[in-house]
């Protein structure tokens, strides 16, 4: 195992890994009762209600200056990736929502270059494309052991990383020396409020929360919300404080391989190429974060 990060860096990434690759099925299942609207509004709102309490000690000891940036956190990690998933999800498999999600270390690297001045190395660069190439290996198999068929719902997908790698920096570089508890709790608040007011009077959830036939598909987004959500952001802020934006969400190269996991389980094959760009992506892992990220500017 790699030494340059604590023991305990790598076994939160695994954590995070299996709690975010089963947020798909999740989602999958969900979406046969529920609209994505409701979805990601009931996603946000569960988070929302675990993480209040916290927010409420935790606010005070915030500085006014670092306000800003966690709203920024709480609409690019939660708030905006919860629907475009949600979204993308009624025409995109699970397995394929897994792998695309192995696109974030690509956009942390181009987004921390270009507006957080971090210095990528050679090696670090060749293990991010080397688990790119190994997820477009899995994308090109597809979920069931053919070629997948792309339509423009993954367009919303690959935005959805887009935001996922923007709020890696910005805990990284914005909120440096905050708590990984006062950033998830209190960046939810925002968001929280939002989703709550989007419940209750522009979806039909209060009226299926009567009818008992729709709260086995409610509590799919309980259990996505407040482990997958919640815990999750915890866990993912804790890893940015311990090493940096490129190994955390290195995290999405995992993440493809507890989605394909589940999707076996739910009835999906496995094939030879799924093998081949399992290996590839768990190469580049170990080759991307073989060398640090370094900053070239202290702040920007």
């Amino acid at each position: 195992m790699n030494q340059k990060y604590p023991l305990k860096a790598w076994l939160l990434l695994i954590l995070l890994s299996l709690i975010w690759g089963s947020s798909f099925i999740l989602i999958k299942k969900a979406l046969v009762g529920l609209t994505p609207w409701e979805v990601g509004s009931l996603r946000i709102f569960f988070a929302f209600v675990v993480l209040f309490p916290f927010a409420v000690q935790k606010i005070k000891t915030v500085p006014k200056e670092k306000i800003k940036w966690l709203i920024a956190v709480g609409f690019s990690s939660t708030f905006l990736p919860a629907f475009l998933f949600s979204v993308a999800q009624t025409q995109v498999n699970s397995g394929i929502t897994g792998v695309l999600n192995a696109l974030v270390p690509i956009s942390t690297v181009v987004i921390g270059f270009l507006f957080f001045g971090q210095l990528i190395s050679r090696q670090t660069m060749i293990g991010v494309i080397l688990g790119f190439l190994g997820a477009i290996g899995l994308l090109l198999a597809g979920s069931n052991g053919s070629l997948a068929k792309i339509n423009l719902y993954a367009l919303l997908i690959v935005l959805a990383t887009m935001f996922y790698a923007l709020n890696a920096n910005l805990v990284k570089y914005k909120l440096n020396g905050l708590k990984p508890l006062v950033i998830a709790s209190c960046s939810m608040v925002v968001i929280g409020i939002f989703a709550t007011i989007h419940l209750v009077f522009f979806t039909e959830i209060v009226d299926k929360m009567y009818d008992g036939g729709y709260w086995v598909y409610i509590s799919f987004i309980a259990t996505l919300g407040i482990i997958g959500t919640a815990i999750a952001l915890i866990i993912f802020n804790k890893i940015v404080e311990l090493t940096n934006p490129v190994f955390t969400t290195s995290v999405t190269y995992l993440i493809p391989l507890v989605a394909i996991v589940w999707g076996l389980i739910d009835g999906e094959e496995l094939n030879f190429y799924h093998g081949l760009g399992i290996l590839t992506i768990l190469v580049g892992v170990y080759i991307a974060n073989s060398s640090r990220v370094k900053k070239k500017a202290e702040d920007r």
